[in-house]
């Protein structure tokens, strides 16, 4: 046998080169199919929408994107931009969502959708507050921007749900506080803990933390022999929160010291004494 059998024949090479060519010529119809192909903004912003309907947010996102990629000055680019960030939500892809809603909002803050993009960033950050035992920015700027609506746009139904999630929002963030004055008190270190429960009923008085912070501070106050005034933290919460639990067991403390809280409530007051008296507690 010949040395040179094993090489290619010259019809085996001519076979190969018109592959390659083939090949090749498929490659580029098929990079010539997935090149820009301009449609109209209408087109593209209602396939966007089908694939919303399917719940596919992905591709819907990439979709609307592509509307403003191909007509950026339309009318169709500006809607796509906000439906963008709102399939970026609905993706939990929250810190796109977020720029991408930033974005619409800085080039057209006077648009009627402008609201939107804020309640959009608001909701962004609040869907993502964790558990009290955790880091709270991501609360902190969930109450930023949910109050950011609610100044902004007062009477929309948008500040209208805002305040019912800045409710919980700074519920979340009283809570947080008051889990940090519990581990003071614990230590035994309680002028930090009294600082933390006299946030919470400086900032957070409307929250379900209150009438719990109002009794830790009657308990720390009371560790520290302060009697006079832990005396006049439980006349508070007992005149506030007369049915209270935390004031039933802040009476009964407040009882072994020789204190009757019931005598500090039914004292005559004058008009505005309380409200005066939290001013100089908290």
């Amino acid at each position: 046998m010949s040395k040179f059998s094993d090489m290619p024949s010259a019809f085996q090479v001519l076979s190969l080169s018109a592959a390659v060519l083939v090949l090749s010529a498929c490659g580029t119809n098929r990079k010539e199919s997935l090149a820009y192909v301009e449609r109209p903004a209408e087109l593209i912003y209602n396939q966007a929408l089908d694939q919303m309907d399917r719940g596919d947010w992905d591709d819907a996102r990439l979709l609307f994107e592509e509307v403003e990629r191909q007509h950026p000055f339309d009318k169709w680019a500006r809607r796509s931009m906000l439906m963008s960030a709102y399939a970026a939500y609905r993706a939990a892809d929250h810190e796109e969502s977020i720029a991408t809603a930033q974005r619409f909002i800085g080039l057209h803050p006077g648009s009627d959708s402008a609201p939107y993009g804020y309640y959009l960033i608001a909701i962004n950050y609040y869907d993502q507050i964790y558990d009290v035992g955790r880091d709270q920015a991501t609360t902190v700027a969930a109450e930023a921007a949910l109050q950011q609506v609610v100044r902004r746009y007062p009477d929309s139904d948008y500040a209208r749900d805002a305040r019912l999630k800045l409710q919980l929002t700074h519920d979340h963030l009283a809570g947080k506080e008051m889990s940090i004055g519990r581990y003071y008190l614990k230590q035994n270190q309680h002028l930090a803990a009294i600082g933390r429960f006299k946030t919470v009923v400086a900032d957070y008085e409307t929250t379900s933390q209150t009438e719990e912070a109002l009794h830790r501070l009657v308990e720390s106050y009371v560790s520290i022999g302060v009697i006079p005034e832990a005396k006049l933290v439980g006349s508070v919460l007992g005149h506030n929160y007369p049915d209270s639990e935390w004031y039933a067991d802040s009476y009964e403390l407040l009882e072994n010291y020789g204190v009757n809280l019931d005598d500090e409530i039914n004292k005559p007051r004058q008009k505005g004494y309380w409200t005066r008296l939290k001013e100089r507690l908290f």
